[in-house]
């Protein structure tokens, strides 16, 4: 956990130097109230580029290292289905109740079932992290699988002020027990 913590401070300090020199280019000297607001935008979306990309390559490298083959959404989350349950797909307003853990990619477990109960929640009411409600839309009831969801899709840059760091991709395995 130490370690993922000491990168995840890492790749702050890369975001601020880039930050610093992407603002910092020769221009002509300017005080800090003339620098514009699309400079700033410009230099926030190069260093937002830069840590989308590293989250990619690690999460790659963690579905390289444990084998999976995940389906990609359009949002950047991922899921792969291990044991098919049965039914329809879960829908948008139906109340689900599932079993889960929940940890990092570097292998921290924040949250579980066995520890903290069965999770329950309507699909889309924004009650769980956005990627958590986007991802069970893609089980059955029954199914059990391994969701990866991206910290834009998670607790983003704040974590959840309990057990998930700031900008932490997120690494469910649910088990969908009940769907109303």
């Amino acid at each position: 956990m130490r370690d993922f913590v000491m990168m995840n401070k890492c790749k702050y300090l890369i975001l601020l130097l880039m930050l610093c020199l992407f603002s910092c280019e020769e221009k002509p000297k300017q005080t800090p109230s003339e620098i514009s607001k699309s400079d700033m935008k410009t230099s926030m979306e190069k260093a937002n580029r830069y840590l989308v990309n590293e989250e990619e390559k690690d999460i790659e490298n963690y579905i390289r290292r444990h084998g999976l083959d995940m389906v990609l959404t359009g949002t950047g989350l991922r899921y792969q289905v291990l044991r098919q349950g049965s039914d329809e797909l879960l829908q948008q307003g139906q109340r689900v109740s599932m079993e889960y853990q929940v940890g990092s990619i570097a292998g921290d477990t924040f949250y579980s079932s066995e520890n903290d109960g069965v999770k329950t929640f309507v699909i889309g009411k924004g009650e769980v992290e956005s990627g958590l409600d986007e991802a069970v839309t893609h089980f059955h009831q029954g199914d059990y699988g391994i969701v990866i969801i991206p910290a834009h899709l998670g607790y983003g840059l704040h974590g959840d002020n309990d057990k998930i760091p700031e900008y932490t991709t997120l690494v469910y395995t649910i088990k969908i027990i009940e769907s109303q």
